[in-house]
């Protein structure tokens, strides 16, 4: 049996100029990090020539091209394992909901079938297949943050080159400077599951046409992903709380269906409260919101979501990324 895991991320600054509408024409910049919640497969061998496939729901198909689940599909096809296997995935947090969990199963799928192989693979090889399966074979609307932070794991900036390449700079941040980040950032589920192809679709055609100067938000959005990089590295995190509200003012116009009147209300709770800045995670419409509070208010903060029915996520920040946690190859 194999066990492969790879962590959700939090998207610092910067998030959504890695999308194809913007990247391939301007250019892209994020400043991601990994978080100690993860998707796990385990992948071992099958005593039938069938798949077994056991998410949300299980799959058992004597052929690749009748199972439901497209990513499961592809990276079978993809990896050569097209028989005898039984892959099994679990996750720490809910699909749909900001974190990148569907590009960190694609990597930890794949990290799983090459070491299933005993092919193993580098961190840069296991972002660019996971791309080439979300984006180019399923057509996702999606850019590249979620599998490059999910490959490779830490305090990351990635630049996304207009050609489609993609730079990783692992950022230097004092272990200090991300203790006192992870205690003023404060994480709740809206408990709201969204598709977020759904808000990237418009977001995609917006940034292409410009509407409502969509375009020069990205722009700035993208500004703000170099500003949180050099904040971070000289431990200005009380700022970067700031830039947390100037990041949502912008990210909230770019879709109709980024936000509604109750996510709002949510917000503006947490604001009164003493939250300096906030934002929904991902895509927007719903799932995990992020918001930093100085301590003497983050208790406030806390309480006020609560009493609104929003769940707590605790985290701390991963510094590695994908990896193979058990080999128990048969010899």
């Amino acid at each position: 049996m194999i066990v492969s895991r790879a962590p959700v991320r939090f998207s610092l600054g910067g998030g959504g100029t890695d999308l194809p509408s913007y990247a391939r024409e301007h250019g892209g910049f994020v400043v991601a990090a990994a978080i100690d919640r993860h998707v796990f497969v385990a992948a071992n061998p099958r005593f039938y020539d069938s798949i077994r496939l056991a998410y949300s729901k299980t799959e058992t198909v004597d052929e690749i091209n009748k199972i439901e689940h497209r990513i499961f599909r592809e990276a079978l096809r993809f990896s050569g394992v097209v028989r005898g296997v039984e892959l099994v995935t679990v996750a720490d947090v809910p699909s749909n909901s900001g974190l990148g969990s569907s590009s960190s199963f694609t990597v930890a799928l794949l990290n799983a079938l090459h070491a299933y192989r005993r092919d193993p693979v580098s961190s840069e090889q296991l972002a660019r297949e996971a791309c080439h399966i979300e984006i180019d074979l399923l057509k996702e609307p999606i850019g590249k943050q979620d599998q490059y932070i999910a490959a490779y794991g830490g305090v990351t900036a990635f630049t996304f080159h207009k050609d489609g390449g993609v730079e990783v700079e692992r950022l230097p941040v004092s272990h200090e400077v991300l203790d006192e980040l992870e205690r003023n950032l404060v994480v709740f589920y809206s408990g709201v599951e969204r598709a977020a192809s759904t808000v990237l679709a418009e977001q995609g055609a917006r940034i292409t046409q410009n509407k409502d100067d969509a375009r020069e938000r990205m722009h700035r959005i993208k500004a703000l992903g170099h500003e949180t990089r050099e904040l971070l590295l000289k431990g200005d995190v009380d700022r970067y709380g700031e830039l947390l509200h100037e990041h949502w003012t912008h990210k909230r116009t770019l879709a109709s269906n980024m936000t509604d009147p109750t996510l709002d209300e949510h917000y503006e709770a947490a604001q009164r409260a003493g939250a300096l800045g906030g934002k929904l995670m991902g895509a927007g419409g719903g799932g995990f919101f992020m918001f930093y509070t100085r301590p003497t208010e983050r208790r406030a903060v806390s309480e006020a979501l609560t009493r609104r029915g929003l769940r707590p996520l605790r985290f701390r920040f991963e510094h590695g990324g994908a990896r193979i946690v058990a080999d128990l190859h048969r010899s």
